[in-house]
Protein backbone atom coordinates (compact mmCIF):
# COMPACT_ATOMS: atom_id res chain seq x y z
CA UNK A 1 0.00 0.00 0.00
CA UNK A 2 2.45 2.56 -1.48
CA UNK A 3 -0.41 4.81 -2.95
CA UNK A 4 0.25 8.80 -2.13
CA UNK A 5 -3.57 8.62 -1.12
CA UNK A 6 -2.91 6.19 2.18
CA UNK A 7 -3.57 7.47 5.18
CA UNK A 8 -0.62 7.24 8.57
CA UNK A 9 -1.21 8.59 11.81
CA UNK A 10 1.77 11.40 12.41
CA UNK A 11 1.97 13.00 16.09
CA UNK A 12 -1.25 14.70 16.23
CA UNK A 13 -2.48 14.43 12.70
CA UNK A 14 -3.27 12.30 9.76
CA UNK A 15 -1.80 12.90 6.86
CA UNK A 16 -1.24 11.35 3.26
CA UNK A 17 1.99 9.13 1.43
CA UNK A 18 3.22 12.58 0.55
CA UNK A 19 3.19 14.43 4.09
CA UNK A 20 0.17 15.90 3.95
CA UNK A 21 -2.35 16.68 6.31
CA UNK A 22 -5.89 15.20 6.03
CA UNK A 23 -8.85 16.24 8.23
CA UNK A 24 -11.56 13.51 7.01
CA UNK A 25 -14.74 15.11 7.60
CA UNK A 26 -18.17 13.71 6.38
CA UNK A 27 -20.99 11.30 7.07
CA UNK A 28 -22.21 7.94 8.77
CA UNK A 29 -23.58 5.65 6.48
CA UNK A 30 -25.89 4.36 8.93
CA UNK A 31 -28.96 2.28 8.19
CA UNK A 32 -27.43 0.21 5.21
CA UNK A 33 -25.33 -2.40 6.67
CA UNK A 34 -26.74 -2.33 10.11
CA UNK A 35 -30.50 -1.00 9.85
CA UNK A 36 -31.47 1.20 12.90
CA UNK A 37 -35.17 1.57 13.95
CA UNK A 38 -35.13 5.49 13.45
CA UNK A 39 -33.97 5.65 10.53
CA UNK A 40 -35.97 3.18 8.63
CA UNK A 41 -39.01 3.47 10.37
CA UNK A 42 -39.36 -0.16 11.99
CA UNK A 43 -40.06 -0.61 15.98
CA UNK A 44 -36.93 -2.71 17.87
CA UNK A 45 -34.32 -4.54 16.55
CA UNK A 46 -33.28 -5.18 12.89
CA UNK A 47 -33.01 -9.17 13.35
CA UNK A 48 -36.81 -8.57 15.04
CA UNK A 49 -38.01 -6.88 11.85
CA UNK A 50 -36.12 -8.88 9.53
CA UNK A 51 -37.75 -12.12 11.17
CA UNK A 52 -41.06 -10.47 11.12
CA UNK A 53 -41.04 -9.81 7.59
CA UNK A 54 -39.93 -12.81 6.99
CA UNK A 55 -43.38 -14.08 8.25
CA UNK A 56 -45.19 -11.83 6.61
CA UNK A 57 -44.24 -11.41 3.14
CA UNK A 58 -42.76 -14.81 2.74
CA UNK A 59 -39.03 -15.88 2.30
CA UNK A 60 -38.99 -14.45 -1.41
CA UNK A 61 -40.55 -10.88 -1.08
CA UNK A 62 -38.60 -10.21 2.10
CA UNK A 63 -35.31 -11.34 0.46
CA UNK A 64 -36.53 -9.12 -2.44
CA UNK A 65 -37.06 -5.84 -0.21
CA UNK A 66 -33.77 -6.22 1.22
CA UNK A 67 -31.64 -6.71 -1.33
CA UNK A 68 -33.41 -3.92 -3.32
CA UNK A 69 -32.81 -1.86 0.42
CA UNK A 70 -29.51 -2.55 0.57
CA UNK A 71 -28.67 -1.81 -3.69
CA UNK A 72 -30.35 1.55 -3.56
CA UNK A 73 -29.59 2.91 -0.30
CA UNK A 74 -26.63 3.84 -1.42
CA UNK A 75 -25.68 4.04 -4.81
CA UNK A 76 -23.66 6.12 -7.60
CA UNK A 77 -26.04 8.90 -7.02
CA UNK A 78 -25.23 9.27 -3.76
CA UNK A 79 -21.84 9.36 -3.92
CA UNK A 80 -22.08 11.83 -6.61
CA UNK A 81 -23.89 13.76 -4.22
CA UNK A 82 -22.05 13.45 -1.23
CA UNK A 83 -18.43 14.44 -3.79
CA UNK A 84 -20.48 17.71 -4.79
CA UNK A 85 -20.66 18.54 -0.90
CA UNK A 86 -16.86 18.77 -0.59
CA UNK A 87 -17.17 15.49 1.93
CA UNK A 88 -13.84 13.26 1.68
CA UNK A 89 -15.21 10.27 4.12
CA UNK A 90 -17.40 7.91 4.55
CA UNK A 91 -18.02 5.78 8.05
CA UNK A 92 -19.78 2.39 6.82
CA UNK A 93 -21.60 0.60 9.99
CA UNK A 94 -21.90 -3.40 9.41
CA UNK A 95 -23.72 -5.58 11.31
CA UNK A 96 -21.63 -9.14 11.90
CA UNK A 97 -24.47 -10.91 10.44
CA UNK A 98 -23.55 -10.00 6.93
CA UNK A 99 -20.53 -12.06 7.39
CA UNK A 100 -21.44 -15.09 9.49
CA UNK A 101 -24.54 -16.95 10.77
CA UNK A 102 -25.01 -17.57 14.46
CA UNK A 103 -25.72 -21.26 13.26
CA UNK A 104 -22.33 -21.23 11.41
CA UNK A 105 -19.74 -19.26 13.89
CA UNK A 106 -16.33 -18.55 12.63
CA UNK A 107 -18.01 -19.46 8.70
CA UNK A 108 -17.48 -15.98 6.81
CA UNK A 109 -20.15 -14.87 3.60
CA UNK A 110 -17.98 -13.70 0.80
CA UNK A 111 -21.71 -11.36 -0.01
CA UNK A 112 -20.33 -9.31 3.09
CA UNK A 113 -17.54 -8.11 1.46
CA UNK A 114 -18.61 -7.76 -2.01
CA UNK A 115 -21.23 -5.05 -0.67
CA UNK A 116 -18.67 -3.31 1.53
CA UNK A 117 -16.40 -3.64 -1.72
CA UNK A 118 -18.85 -2.24 -4.16
CA UNK A 119 -19.40 1.32 -1.42
CA UNK A 120 -15.44 1.16 -0.91
CA UNK A 121 -15.01 1.44 -4.72
CA UNK A 122 -17.78 4.05 -5.58
CA UNK A 123 -16.28 6.24 -2.74
CA UNK A 124 -12.92 5.87 -3.92
CA UNK A 125 -13.64 6.88 -7.39
CA UNK A 126 -14.74 9.72 -6.00
CA UNK A 127 -11.96 10.58 -4.44
CA UNK A 128 -13.79 9.72 -0.88
CA UNK A 129 -12.23 7.56 1.85
CA UNK A 130 -13.93 4.74 4.14
CA UNK A 131 -14.06 3.55 7.25
CA UNK A 132 -14.92 0.22 8.36
CA UNK A 133 -17.24 0.42 11.43
CA UNK A 134 -18.62 -2.71 13.28
CA UNK A 135 -21.40 -1.04 14.00
CA UNK A 136 -23.20 -4.66 15.16
CA UNK A 137 -21.08 -7.16 17.14
CA UNK A 138 -21.98 -11.28 18.26
CA UNK A 139 -23.28 -11.08 21.97
CA UNK A 140 -23.95 -7.38 21.92
CA UNK A 141 -20.98 -4.89 22.12
CA UNK A 142 -23.35 -2.30 23.77
CA UNK A 143 -26.90 -2.26 25.69
CA UNK A 144 -28.71 -0.85 23.08
CA UNK A 145 -30.65 -1.81 19.56
CA UNK A 146 -28.07 0.13 17.72
CA UNK A 147 -25.94 -3.16 18.50
CA UNK A 148 -28.79 -5.37 17.25
CA UNK A 149 -29.68 -6.25 21.04
CA UNK A 150 -33.50 -7.12 22.13
CA UNK A 151 -32.51 -7.25 25.77
CA UNK A 152 -30.50 -4.69 28.13
CA UNK A 153 -27.85 -7.07 28.43
CA UNK A 154 -24.56 -7.13 26.51
CA UNK A 155 -22.97 -10.04 26.36
CA UNK A 156 -20.09 -9.83 24.30
CA UNK A 157 -18.09 -8.63 27.78
CA UNK A 158 -18.81 -12.30 29.38
CA UNK A 159 -18.61 -14.85 26.46
CA UNK A 160 -14.61 -15.37 24.92
CA UNK A 161 -16.48 -16.95 21.85
CA UNK A 162 -18.31 -13.68 20.80
CA UNK A 163 -14.98 -12.15 21.33
CA UNK A 164 -12.75 -14.70 19.56
CA UNK A 165 -15.44 -14.35 16.30
CA UNK A 166 -14.84 -10.41 16.48
CA UNK A 167 -10.89 -11.22 16.53
CA UNK A 168 -11.62 -13.56 13.28
CA UNK A 169 -13.74 -11.07 11.33
CA UNK A 170 -11.51 -8.52 11.73
CA UNK A 171 -8.56 -10.28 10.30
CA UNK A 172 -10.54 -11.44 7.69
CA UNK A 173 -11.44 -7.65 6.82
CA UNK A 174 -7.55 -6.75 7.33
CA UNK A 175 -6.58 -9.06 5.20
CA UNK A 176 -9.16 -8.18 2.12
CA UNK A 177 -8.41 -4.41 2.51
CA UNK A 178 -4.77 -4.20 3.59
CA UNK A 179 -3.39 -3.10 0.37
CA UNK A 180 -6.33 -0.44 -0.08
CA UNK A 181 -5.43 2.98 -0.28
CA UNK A 182 -8.98 4.30 -0.04
CA UNK A 183 -9.54 2.58 3.15
CA UNK A 184 -9.21 5.49 6.14
CA UNK A 185 -9.11 2.53 8.69
CA UNK A 186 -10.44 -0.14 10.69
CA UNK A 187 -13.12 0.72 13.68
CA UNK A 188 -13.31 -2.61 15.14
CA UNK A 189 -16.36 -1.51 17.87
CA UNK A 190 -19.44 0.80 17.56
CA UNK A 191 -19.80 2.51 21.33
CA UNK A 192 -18.61 -0.23 23.08
CA UNK A 193 -20.43 -0.56 26.74
CA UNK A 194 -18.12 -2.87 29.37
CA UNK A 195 -19.90 -2.17 32.55
CA UNK A 196 -16.67 -3.66 34.30
CA UNK A 197 -14.51 -1.59 32.61
CA UNK A 198 -11.89 -4.23 32.57
CA UNK A 199 -12.24 -6.22 29.63
CA UNK A 200 -12.01 -3.71 27.02
CA UNK A 201 -8.97 -2.63 27.19
CA UNK A 202 -7.16 -6.23 27.47
CA UNK A 203 -9.93 -6.89 24.47
CA UNK A 204 -8.38 -4.17 22.51
CA UNK A 205 -4.56 -5.26 23.11
CA UNK A 206 -5.26 -8.66 21.79
CA UNK A 207 -7.47 -7.09 18.35
CA UNK A 208 -4.75 -4.70 17.85
CA UNK A 209 -2.29 -7.50 17.87
CA UNK A 210 -4.37 -9.65 15.50
CA UNK A 211 -4.99 -6.70 13.34
CA UNK A 212 -1.59 -5.82 13.32
CA UNK A 213 0.07 -9.33 12.28
CA UNK A 214 -2.42 -9.23 9.20
CA UNK A 215 -2.24 -5.16 8.29
CA UNK A 216 0.47 -3.38 10.23
CA UNK A 217 -0.26 0.08 8.31
CA UNK A 218 -4.43 0.71 8.26
CA UNK A 219 -5.04 3.17 11.24
CA UNK A 220 -7.55 1.74 14.26
CA UNK A 221 -9.92 4.07 14.96
CA UNK A 222 -10.74 2.83 18.17
CA UNK A 223 -13.83 4.27 19.92
CA UNK A 224 -13.82 4.24 24.30
CA UNK A 225 -15.77 2.69 26.83
CA UNK A 226 -19.73 3.62 27.96
CA UNK A 227 -20.58 4.79 24.64
CA UNK A 228 -17.07 6.34 23.18
CA UNK A 229 -16.81 9.04 25.91
CA UNK A 230 -14.67 7.49 28.34
CA UNK A 231 -11.40 6.35 27.59
CA UNK A 232 -9.95 5.62 31.38
CA UNK A 233 -8.91 2.20 30.10
CA UNK A 234 -6.19 3.57 27.92
CA UNK A 235 -3.00 4.52 29.38
CA UNK A 236 -0.32 4.43 25.98
CA UNK A 237 -1.52 4.95 22.55
CA UNK A 238 -1.23 2.33 20.21
CA UNK A 239 1.07 3.27 17.20
CA UNK A 240 -1.16 4.44 13.93
CA UNK A 241 -4.17 4.67 16.41
CA UNK A 242 -6.71 7.76 16.52
CA UNK A 243 -9.29 7.54 19.59
CA UNK A 244 -12.80 8.40 18.30
CA UNK A 245 -14.74 9.95 20.81
CA UNK A 246 -18.57 10.59 20.11
CA UNK A 247 -19.97 14.35 20.57
CA UNK A 248 -23.85 14.17 20.88
CA UNK A 249 -24.47 17.58 22.47
CA UNK A 250 -27.70 17.37 24.95
CA UNK A 251 -29.53 20.65 23.47
CA UNK A 252 -29.38 18.89 19.83
CA UNK A 253 -31.05 15.33 20.84
CA UNK A 254 -33.07 16.16 24.06
CA UNK A 255 -37.25 17.35 23.24
CA UNK A 256 -38.24 19.53 24.37
CA UNK A 257 -35.09 21.83 24.18
CA UNK A 258 -33.91 25.30 23.33
CA UNK A 259 -30.20 26.21 22.47
CA UNK A 260 -28.56 28.25 24.08
CA UNK A 261 -30.84 27.47 27.21
CA UNK A 262 -31.25 24.97 29.91
CA UNK A 263 -31.80 21.05 29.07
CA UNK A 264 -32.65 19.02 32.41
CA UNK A 265 -31.20 21.49 34.78
CA UNK A 266 -28.06 22.56 32.93
CA UNK A 267 -27.67 25.68 31.09
CA UNK A 268 -26.31 24.84 27.63
CA UNK A 269 -24.34 27.76 25.72
CA UNK A 270 -21.06 27.17 23.03
CA UNK A 271 -18.80 27.37 26.39
CA UNK A 272 -20.50 24.22 28.17
CA UNK A 273 -20.20 22.44 24.22
CA UNK A 274 -16.50 23.14 24.07
CA UNK A 275 -15.73 22.31 27.44
CA UNK A 276 -17.68 19.09 26.70
CA UNK A 277 -15.54 18.37 23.75
CA UNK A 278 -12.38 19.11 25.37
CA UNK A 279 -13.72 16.39 28.37
CA UNK A 280 -14.38 13.75 26.14
CA UNK A 281 -11.31 14.21 24.04
CA UNK A 282 -8.59 14.56 26.97
CA UNK A 283 -6.81 11.49 26.24
CA UNK A 284 -6.04 12.69 22.43
CA UNK A 285 -4.74 15.81 23.50
CA UNK A 286 -3.13 14.73 26.55
CA UNK A 287 -1.10 12.29 24.49
CA UNK A 288 -0.69 14.13 21.38
CA UNK A 289 -2.70 11.72 18.75
CA UNK A 290 -5.32 13.10 16.26
CA UNK A 291 -9.19 13.60 17.12
CA UNK A 292 -11.83 12.21 15.00
CA UNK A 293 -15.15 12.80 16.11
CA UNK A 294 -16.86 9.60 14.80
CA UNK A 295 -20.50 10.62 15.55
CA UNK A 296 -22.17 14.40 16.52
CA UNK A 297 -25.09 15.74 14.94
CA UNK A 298 -29.05 16.76 15.89
CA UNK A 299 -32.35 15.58 15.88
CA UNK A 300 -34.55 18.04 13.63
CA UNK A 301 -38.58 17.57 14.65
CA UNK A 302 -39.96 20.32 11.86
CA UNK A 303 -40.45 22.91 14.30
CA UNK A 304 -38.91 26.29 12.68
CA UNK A 305 -37.74 27.38 16.25
CA UNK A 306 -36.15 24.45 17.29
CA UNK A 307 -34.70 23.27 14.21
CA UNK A 308 -32.72 26.90 14.10
CA UNK A 309 -31.43 26.25 17.47
CA UNK A 310 -29.87 22.74 16.27
CA UNK A 311 -28.66 24.40 12.71
CA UNK A 312 -27.08 27.03 15.60
CA UNK A 313 -25.57 23.83 17.65
CA UNK A 314 -24.32 22.36 14.66
CA UNK A 315 -22.49 25.51 13.79
CA UNK A 316 -21.07 25.82 16.98
CA UNK A 317 -20.03 22.20 16.97
CA UNK A 318 -18.11 22.18 13.59
CA UNK A 319 -16.68 25.61 14.87
CA UNK A 320 -15.42 23.89 17.92
CA UNK A 321 -13.77 20.83 15.88
CA UNK A 322 -12.39 23.31 13.42
CA UNK A 323 -10.30 25.63 15.62
CA UNK A 324 -9.10 22.14 17.31
CA UNK A 325 -8.00 20.70 13.83
CA UNK A 326 -10.24 17.56 14.86
CA UNK A 327 -11.69 15.45 12.04
CA UNK A 328 -15.48 14.73 12.19
CA UNK A 329 -18.45 12.14 10.62
CA UNK A 330 -21.92 13.57 11.06
CA UNK A 331 -24.70 11.21 12.16
CA UNK A 332 -26.56 10.12 9.80
CA UNK A 333 -26.29 10.25 5.77
CA UNK A 334 -30.08 8.71 4.81
CA UNK A 335 -33.00 8.60 6.65
CA UNK A 336 -37.00 8.49 6.94
CA UNK A 337 -36.55 12.42 8.19
CA UNK A 338 -35.07 12.57 11.71
CA UNK A 339 -31.47 13.69 11.27
CA UNK A 340 -30.01 12.79 8.00
CA UNK A 341 -28.89 14.18 5.24
CA UNK A 342 -30.98 12.95 2.59
CA UNK A 343 -34.66 11.64 3.71
CA UNK A 344 -37.52 9.74 2.18
CA UNK A 345 -40.46 12.50 1.89
CA UNK A 346 -43.43 11.81 3.69
CA UNK A 347 -45.71 10.67 0.58
CA UNK A 348 -43.18 7.78 -0.23
CA UNK A 349 -44.94 4.66 -1.27
CA UNK A 350 -42.65 2.71 2.02
CA UNK A 351 -43.64 5.68 4.19
CA UNK A 352 -47.12 5.50 3.30
CA UNK A 353 -47.24 1.98 4.04
CA UNK A 354 -46.03 2.19 7.21
CA UNK A 355 -47.85 5.04 8.31
CA UNK A 356 -50.22 3.60 11.04
CA UNK A 357 -47.00 1.83 12.86
CA UNK A 358 -45.15 5.26 12.91
CA UNK A 359 -48.14 6.68 14.10
CA UNK A 360 -48.25 4.28 17.04
CA UNK A 361 -44.72 4.58 17.74
CA UNK A 362 -44.55 8.37 18.20
CA UNK A 363 -47.59 7.90 20.67
CA UNK A 364 -45.64 5.42 22.61
CA UNK A 365 -42.29 6.56 22.25
CA UNK A 366 -40.38 3.26 21.53
CA UNK A 367 -37.60 4.12 19.48
CA UNK A 368 -34.77 5.53 22.22
CA UNK A 369 -33.41 7.68 19.61
CA UNK A 370 -35.58 11.12 18.58
CA UNK A 371 -38.60 9.31 20.29
CA UNK A 372 -40.60 11.10 23.03
CA UNK A 373 -41.43 9.94 26.18
CA UNK A 374 -44.72 12.88 26.70
CA UNK A 375 -46.91 9.87 25.54
CA UNK A 376 -46.16 7.69 28.19
CA UNK A 377 -45.71 9.79 31.20
CA UNK A 378 -48.94 8.40 33.13
CA UNK A 379 -46.77 4.64 32.81
CA UNK A 380 -43.06 5.69 33.74
CA UNK A 381 -44.15 7.99 36.97
CA UNK A 382 -45.44 5.23 39.18
CA UNK A 383 -42.07 2.99 38.24
CA UNK A 384 -39.63 6.11 38.78
CA UNK A 385 -41.16 7.04 41.73
CA UNK A 386 -41.46 3.72 43.22
CA UNK A 387 -37.74 3.06 42.19
CA UNK A 388 -36.69 6.81 43.77
CA UNK A 389 -38.79 4.97 47.28
CA UNK A 390 -37.37 1.82 46.95
CA UNK A 391 -33.95 1.56 45.44
CA UNK A 392 -32.63 5.17 45.90
CA UNK A 393 -29.11 3.79 45.27
CA UNK A 394 -30.10 2.25 42.29
CA UNK A 395 -27.46 3.38 39.56
CA UNK A 396 -27.13 0.63 36.74
CA UNK A 397 -25.05 1.35 33.85
CA UNK A 398 -24.23 3.16 31.99
CA UNK A 399 -26.36 6.21 32.42
CA UNK A 400 -28.52 5.70 35.81
CA UNK A 401 -31.89 4.55 36.91
CA UNK A 402 -34.46 6.96 34.16
CA UNK A 403 -32.89 5.53 31.03
CA UNK A 404 -32.56 2.02 32.65
CA UNK A 405 -36.64 2.28 32.93
CA UNK A 406 -36.86 3.98 29.76
CA UNK A 407 -34.78 1.18 27.50
CA UNK A 408 -36.62 -1.60 29.36
CA UNK A 409 -40.47 0.03 29.20
CA UNK A 410 -40.25 1.76 25.61
CA UNK A 411 -38.10 0.20 23.56
CA UNK A 412 -38.08 -3.54 24.65
CA UNK A 413 -41.69 -3.83 26.97
CA UNK A 414 -44.00 -1.57 24.29
CA UNK A 415 -41.66 -2.17 21.09
CA UNK A 416 -40.95 -5.73 20.69
CA UNK A 417 -45.20 -6.54 20.34
CA UNK A 418 -44.96 -3.86 17.91
CA UNK A 419 -43.02 -5.49 15.71
CA UNK A 420 -45.24 -7.64 14.43
CA UNK A 421 -47.90 -4.69 13.60
CA UNK A 422 -45.05 -3.23 11.50
CA UNK A 423 -44.95 -6.44 9.76
CA UNK A 424 -48.71 -6.39 9.31
CA UNK A 425 -48.20 -3.40 7.44
CA UNK A 426 -46.81 -5.05 4.55
CA UNK A 427 -49.78 -7.72 4.41
CA UNK A 428 -50.58 -9.45 1.21
CA UNK A 429 -47.43 -7.20 -0.72
CA UNK A 430 -45.19 -9.18 -3.31
CA UNK A 431 -41.91 -9.66 -4.18
CA UNK A 432 -41.90 -6.81 -7.26
CA UNK A 433 -44.03 -4.46 -4.74
CA UNK A 434 -41.56 -5.01 -1.93
CA UNK A 435 -39.03 -4.61 -4.11
CA UNK A 436 -40.41 -0.93 -5.07
CA UNK A 437 -41.14 -0.18 -1.84
CA UNK A 438 -37.40 -0.78 -0.85
CA UNK A 439 -36.84 1.53 -4.13
CA UNK A 440 -38.42 4.45 -2.02
CA UNK A 441 -34.86 4.90 -0.59
CA UNK A 442 -32.65 5.21 -3.79
CA UNK A 443 -31.22 9.07 -3.54
CA UNK A 444 -33.41 10.13 -6.68
CA UNK A 445 -36.74 9.83 -4.43
CA UNK A 446 -35.63 11.28 -1.57
CA UNK A 447 -35.24 14.66 -0.49
CA UNK A 448 -31.72 16.56 0.71
CA UNK A 449 -32.13 18.15 3.36
CA UNK A 450 -31.16 21.72 1.93
CA UNK A 451 -30.12 24.05 5.04
CA UNK A 452 -28.36 21.45 6.73
CA UNK A 453 -26.10 20.74 3.12
CA UNK A 454 -25.68 24.33 3.23
CA UNK A 455 -24.06 24.44 6.59
CA UNK A 456 -21.83 21.37 5.75
CA UNK A 457 -20.81 22.97 2.33
CA UNK A 458 -20.07 25.79 3.57
CA UNK A 459 -17.56 24.51 6.71
CA UNK A 460 -16.27 22.21 3.52
CA UNK A 461 -15.36 24.64 1.50
CA UNK A 462 -13.46 26.39 4.45
CA UNK A 463 -15.54 29.61 4.57
CA UNK A 464 -17.29 28.81 6.99
CA UNK A 465 -17.63 31.75 10.18
CA UNK A 466 -14.39 32.47 11.19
Amino acid sequence: MTDRQALRVLGDRIVNGTGEPVLLRGVGLGGWMTMENFITGYPGTESQQRRALSRVLGADAADAFFERFLTDFFAEADADYLASLGINCIRVPFSYHHFEDDSAPFTLKEQGFRRLDRVIDLCASRGIYTILDLHAAPGYQNQNWHSDNPSHWAHFWTHPHFQDRVVHLWEALADRYRDNPWVAGYNPLNEPADPSGEVIGPFYARLERAIRAVDARHILFLDGNRYSTDFSMFTEPFEQTVYTAHDYALPGIANPSRYPGEVRGTYFDRDIVERTFLQRTEFMRRTGTPIWIGEFGPIYTGDPERDADCYRLLRDQLEIYRDHGASWSLWTYKDIGLQGLVHTPADSPYLQRIAPALAKKRRLGTDSWGGSEQGIRQVLDPIEDLFRTEFPSFNPFPWGAKPWINLLVRHILLAEPLVDEFAQCFEGVTAPEAAELAGSFSFDHCVPRSELADVLRSFLAGDGPQ
